[in-house]
């Protein structure tokens, strides 16, 4: 359930590339300077900024379509790419988030899924969908819906669908930009205002705008609580996934809190 602001696989391995060992520095030493963006895919230390449950990621040149096989992903040497193999771990940033602005670049392959949670609460829908009807917020770009794991996993609702099917083919690089602020809360831990995606632009076509969740996405609606501030989530266990150019900045709040 939504409320409108009344303001406002496998992984085929080409070449055995990157590394996920190293520790964690700080961002301020990948941010650019001047603009406030702190750089998550830097191509110096990919995932560097990232925690240290990276099962299943690894750092790539760049990546497309495996010839052999289109639900695969296969990828070059280098870095700037992070990839998952689509059964490993989610990706979630060492620092926490407010308010914030987010961009990225994803390639997935065909009949693959991932997201982006803010929070690691509130997803935006990725998965191979060209072609086919945006019909609710399990669509491409989508919120995605409430729902349950047990006894079976179901869909409770239907999200929040977006407004257009932006998504392109599968195996093309596509560009998600989003403006999340977090819920508010007093100092008692009363919610005061629901989290709300302000704006997210997918392939340069606006999918939201001034869209309130008043709970978490997905299964973390009744079994997570709602924070004022989280890591930002990468889903890596649904299906083989790249991104690249992953920055985020944190944006001044709307309300003045």
């Amino acid at each position: 359930m939504r409320l409108r602001h009344p303001n406002s696989l496998c992984l085929a391995l080409l070449t055995v590339c990157g590394s996920l060992t190293g520790t964690c520095r700080t961002e301020a030493a990948e941010s650019t300077p001047g603009t406030g963006w702190i750089d998550l895919s830097s191509a110096d230390r990919p995932l560097a900024l990232w925690r240290d449950d990276r099962q299943g990621w690894t750092a790539a040149g760049g990546a497309g379509l495996d010839p052999a096989n289109d639900h695969r992903l296969a990828v070059t040497p280098g870095s700037g790419v992070i990839v998952s193999d689509g059964d490993g771990a989610d990706l979630l940033t060492v620092d926490n988030y407010r308010d914030v602005e987010f961009r990225c670049e994803f390639m997935i392959p065909k009949g693959s899924n991932s997201g982006v949670k803010l929070n690691a609460l509130y997803e935006i829908q990725i998965r191979d969908m060209n072609g086919q009807e945006a019909s609710n917020g399990d669509s491409c770009g989508g919120i995605y819906p409430r729902a349950e794991l047990e006894p079976r996993y179901r869909l409770l609702d239907a999200g929040v669908p977006p407004q257009v099917n932006a998504a392109r083919p599968a195996g093309q690089w596509q560009s998600l930009e989003l403006y999340f602020y977090s819920p508010r809360f007093d100092a008692a831990g009363n919610k005061l205002a629901n989290a709300r995606f302000e704006r997210v632009v997918l392939n340069g076509k606006v999918i939201h705008q001034r869209e309130e969740l008043d709970h978490p996405t997905g299964h973390a609606w009744n079994t997570k609580p709602e924070i004022p501030e989280g890591p930002v989530m990468l889903q890596g266990d649904h299906g083989p996934v790249a991104f690249r150019k992953v920055r985020i900045r944190r944006l001044p709040a709307l309300d003045g809190q």
